[in-house]
């Protein structure tokens, strides 16, 4: 299973009062993750839009283990949990300077026309999106 590694700038407008990353912000670097992720696997969200397609949010969890604070380095790592043709589970962790975990997460998501919102079979829809995800499932 393929994991894609990817930097964060941890920007004094994403802090709190406390001097630590606000927890909202951690759902936007999920999402910077799971671009590069896909990007990665050389398929594109961009071109599934043009096609009338989206690909929403149906649930999300974070669990939060030791704050980021503004100047360190920090990294989302990004791999697929889980594919079943209709839904994909991407998993996440944020990552300080020393590969410690700072925050582990994942996204539910189904692909969607854009218009009505009625569920796609990513397996009929996107052939090529749901070749490369039955691989990373399978681990190759």
């Amino acid at each position: 299973m393929k994991k894609v590694r990817t930097p964060l700038e941890v920007r004094y407008q994403e802090t709190d009062q406390m001097g630590v990353v606000y927890h909202a912000n951690y759902l936007v670097w999920f999402e910077i993750g799971r671009t590069k992720y896909i990007e990665a696997l050389g398929l594109s969200y961009a071109a599934m839009e043009k096609d009338n397609a989206v690909a929403p949010v149906l649930d999300a969890q974070l669990t939060f283990k030791k704050p980021i604070r503004y100047g360190e380095e920090a990294y989302v790592e990004t791999w697929l949990e889980e594919y079943d043709g209709l839904r994909t589970v991407y998993g996440y962790h944020i990552l300080d300077s020393t590969d410690n975990i700072a925050v582990s997460g994942f996204t539910k998501h189904a692909v969607v026309k854009k218009d009505s919102f009625r569920p796609m079979s990513l397996r009929r829809s996107f052939p090529e999106w749901h070749h490369a995800y039955s691989e990373q499932i399978k681990g190759e």
